[in-house]
C-alpha cells in the first residue's frame, strides 16, 4: 500500500463465498464512515468482492482453514481496500484480455478487468496474493 494511509477497519473471513457478507458490510460501514458518494458505492461494492472472491477461489482454493485479510485505509483525498490471501499468487502482467474475441463468450477471466474499470487505481504485492484497490473521494 502507498505511503500516507491510515487503517481505518480490517476483518479477516474464512475461504468461504458466505463470509462475503461481512465483506459487503464492512464496505457498507466504511463508505458511510468516510462519507463516499453514493455514486461511487457500487463500484466500490463490486470492485471489492470480485477481489475477496477471487483470493477466495484462486489464492486460497477454498481451503476453509486459510483466511482472507481485507483491511481499509484512509487519507484526505483517497481510500483504499487491500486484500491479501494466503495463496501462492500469481502473474499478473500476462493475463488473457477478456474482451478478445476468444475469451468474450467465456465464464470467468473478467474480475481483475471489473476491479480495473472501478477503481481510480489497482496495485498487486506478494506475488500477486495482494491486491490493493484505491478509490479517489
Amino acid at each position: 500500500m502507498r505511503e500516507g494511509f491510515t487503517i481505518v477497519d480490517k476483518i479477516s473471513i474464512p475461504s468461504d463465498y458466505a463470509a462475503v457478507r461481512k465483506v459487503e458490510s464492512l464496505i457498507d460501514k466504511v463508505c458511510g464512515d468516510l462519507g463516499v458518494q453514493e455514486d461511487f458505492y457500487g463500484n466500490v461494492l463490486i470492485a471489492v468482492t470480485e477481489a475477496v472472491n477471487n483470493a477466495i477461489q484462486h489464492g486460497n482454493t477454498f481451503k476453509n482453514d486459510l483466511e482472507v485479510h481485507v483491511s481499509i485505509a484512509d487519507k484526505s483525498d483517497e481510500f483504499c481496500f487491500s486484500i491479501k490471501d494466503q495463496g501462492r499468487g500469481f502473474d499478473f502482467n500476462h493475463l488473457p484480455d477478456p474482451t478478445s474475441p476468444e475469451n468474450i463468450e467465456k465464464e470467468n477471466g473478467r474480475g481483475i478487468f471489473l476491479m480495473k474499470n472501478l477503481a481510480d487505481d489497482v496495485e498487486f504485492e506478494d506475488n500477486g496474493a495482494k491486491v490493493n484497490i484505491y478509490f479517489t473521494k
